[in-house]
């Protein structure tokens, strides 16, 4: 048991120590909060801008905004979202399926598979590749993946063109699946860096308890190392998927721009509303530009409720022991 030291004025050192440490809690406490509450304040100041100014265009619309397909608000003042929108959450999501799986094989053989020093250049070059600007990914998708994908995108038509996905009568490269294939290779290395760190965080008395049992090395992955991790995996998807729906030059430099919906991702159309933002801002009249930022402000929405929704998926898989510990 601790004796209090006695101070000149009578007072306890422990008491003192102790009411140091409750002003230093109090403090960060309200800076915390307010951190928090600063948050919030600019999420709804960004979405009051959004509604501000997307009203008088909204107005002034001749069409109706959620299901007309046509683009022309600087002439006919007729304007939609929805093929905008469809483009968007298509690309996004084909992008997300394609890079998920390749992820995590990346980041389970950096965590458990590779050896240290592989491990530790593999995990250099993994950071590096998710700082690169995504212009760069843009011109490498302009300039060498939409000439080499006419050909797999013919050889896809031709065999699996009875799958809605792959049909079609004009087969191109410039289409909506080489958009995706960028996307994906954009968001992979964000994906593959977060779950690496996750899978690291395993505790390890969970892999030896399971290689004690018997297990293989396969086993214990399947057994302690994705229960633990999935909801930090979810995480690190949704926020690649949040950066997929967002990305603006690497898709309108591949994108043809067109407006409709179509299922069929290897013909020339498909768009997206960050990329008709980008190519249609700078051209755009007052009531275009209140066009384009109603369609961020869906954007904006999508993005929100796409958050929610993993908040809402992580919360429900912490039930796992190991995650809740």
């Amino acid at each position: 048991m601790a004796t209090p030291v006695r101070t000149r004025d009578g007072g306890s050192a422990l008491s003192r120590s102790a009411s140091r440490r409750s002003r230093g809690e109090v403090v960060f406490r309200y800076a915390s909060t307010g951190a928090g509450i600063l948050l919030l304040a600019i999420m709804a100041a960004i979405a009051v801008f959004l509604i501000v100014e997307a009203i008088p265009a909204l107005q002034a619309n001749k069409g109706s905004f959620f299901t007309d397909l046509t683009w022309e608000p600087n002439s006919s003042q007729v304007f939609g979202i929805g093929a905008l929108a469809f483009g968007t959450v298509i690309s996004a999501t084909l992008a997300l399926i394609m890079a998920v799986p390749v992820a995590i094989g990346v980041a389970l053989f950096i965590s458990h598979y590779a050896p240290r020093r592989m491990a530790g250049v593999l995990g250099y070059v993994i950071d590096l590749l998710a700082a690169v600007p995504s212009i760069v990914y843009g011109l490498w998708g302009i300039a060498f993946l939409v000439p080499f994908m006419d050909g797999p995108s013919k050889f896809l038509n031709e065999y699996l063109g009875f799958i809605p996905l792959f049909g079609g009568d004009l087969i191109v490269g410039r289409s909506m699946l080489t958009a995706s294939i960028v996307l994906a290779v954009m968001i992979l290395p964000i994906i593959a860096a977060i779950s690496r760190e996750v899978f690291l965080q395993v505790p390890r008395m969970h892999e030896e308890a399971a290689l004690a049992l018997g297990a293989t090395r396969w086993e214990v992955i399947k057994t302690a190392v994705l229960p633990f991790g999935r909801p930090g995996v979810i995480s690190a998807a949704m926020l690649g998927l949040g950066r997929a729906m967002g990305e603006t030059i690497a898709v309108a430099l591949i994108f043809p721009a067109t407006f409709g919906i179509s299922l069929e991702i290897l013909t020339p159309q498909g768009n997206s509303i960050a990329a008709n933002i980008a190519l249609g801002f700078g051209e755009a009249t007052p009531i275009g530009r209140g066009a384009l930022i109603a369609s961020g402000l869906v954007l904006f929405v999508i993005t929100l409720l796409v958050n929610t929704g993993a908040r809402l998926i992580v919360a429900r898989r912490k039930e796992f022991s190991g995650a809740a510990a």
